[in-house]
């Protein structure tokens, strides 16, 4: 196991900037999570730290080494991909051992460590199998096995669900949070999906436009966001962004209310809105309405309600929780 610390980390193709000046940290042992829109630059740092692209300025150090000179066999990182890269004629065992084979190790010490990972991810019972008869998530089992027999320093996984359905990617998002707490294992996973990135990290890096907007555990995201993009990327249903008159009442450019704090009374209501759509989950309602003169608002209420299309109701927001922005997009006060 290494940490990894980034030092001012820049990266360009050509004339264009893709990376400016990536500060960070990241502990032994710990599972952070890079997130953030397409093009936003996870998936280039990703990389820079595998060692599969040039740094074009800064430093990187694992284990307290430098290690923007080394090659991705030297850095002694395992990385996962969206897509499974598994030979359809190789069995299981053959696909997890096939990086130790190359290394020519020997074969019982190949077999140990593929039954050890097997034993691991669940998938004893699948080693001589083909690719071709498992499922997406035994494949990306496989995958990640593949990368587990190196014992490496670092795992990197690069948004390793995109390719599943919905309920296996739940599913295989437990398994590899519950991997990481059995093998304490630095992890570095790549992810647009806010969701994955609430439920799965340790601390989440946040990444607009090439440039690092917050860091930090999810709940200090989530309540303490730095920068009106993180308020609106965090957190499902999104947050409501609120300009004009009713943000200049709070003495802010744009307010943001998330649509848990929001609720719909009959006593002194803060707003009036017309509902324009129910979404009912069974767990709770989201409700979507028209405020004059606000604009439109989503409002998260716990369990089953019977609203309608059309109704006007009253609204009302816990104060407490009114998030404040200037024209910067920064938190004002």
């Amino acid at each position: 196991m290494a940490d990894l610390e980034l030092q001012n980390i820049q990266k360009s193709y050509g004339a264009t900037k893709v990376l400016h000046d990536i500060n960070l940290k990241i502990d032994d042992g710990e599972f952070v999570v890079f997130v953030g829109p397409s093009g936003c630059g996870k998936s280039t740092l990703l990389r820079l730290i595998a060692g599969l692209d040039d740094i074009t300025g800064g430093e990187l150090f694992i284990g307290g080494q430098p290690s923007k000179k080394l090659s991705p066999k030297q850095r002694n990182i395992a990385m996962v991909f969206q897509s499974y890269a598994l030979y359809p004629q190789m069995t299981v065992a053959e696909n997890m051992g096939f990086s130790l084979s190359l290394e020519r190790r020997p074969k019982p010490e190949i077999r140990e460590k593929v039954e050890e990972a097997a034993r691991t991810l669940k998938l004893e019972a699948l080693l001589d199998r083909k690719p071709g008869q498992l499922s997406g998530g035994q494949r990306q089992r496989v995958a990640i096995g593949r990368a587990i027999v190196r014992n490496p320093q670092v795992f990197l996984l690069d948004e390793p669900l995109s390719n599943l359905d919905a309920a296996l990617r739940t599913e295989t998002r437990v398994e590899i949070g519950e991997l990481h707490q059995r093998l304490k294992t630095t992890m570095i996973y790549v992810t647009h999906d806010q969701v994955e990135a609430m439920t799965m990290a340790d601390r989440i890096v946040i990444l607009n436009a090439g440039r690092i907007e917050q860091v930090g555990t999810p709940m200090e995201l989530y309540n303490s966001p730095a920068t009106e993009f993180v308020a609106s990327f965090i957190g499902s249903p999104k947050m409501n962004l609120i300009t004009g008159p009713a943000a200049s009442e709070y003495q802010a450019v744009t307010i943001g209310i998330r649509p848990e704090h929001f609720d719909i009374v009959t006593d002194a209501p803060h707003w009036q809105g017309q509902i324009t759509l129910v979404e009912r989950l069974g767990h709770n309602t989201i409700v979507y309405a028209r405020v004059p003169d606000v604009g439109p608002v989503t409002i998260s209420l716990e369990g089953q309600h019977d609203y309608e299309v059309g109704q006007t109701v009253g609204l009302g927001a816990d104060l407490s929780k009114v998030h404040r922005f200037d024209s910067a997009g920064r938190p004002v006060g």
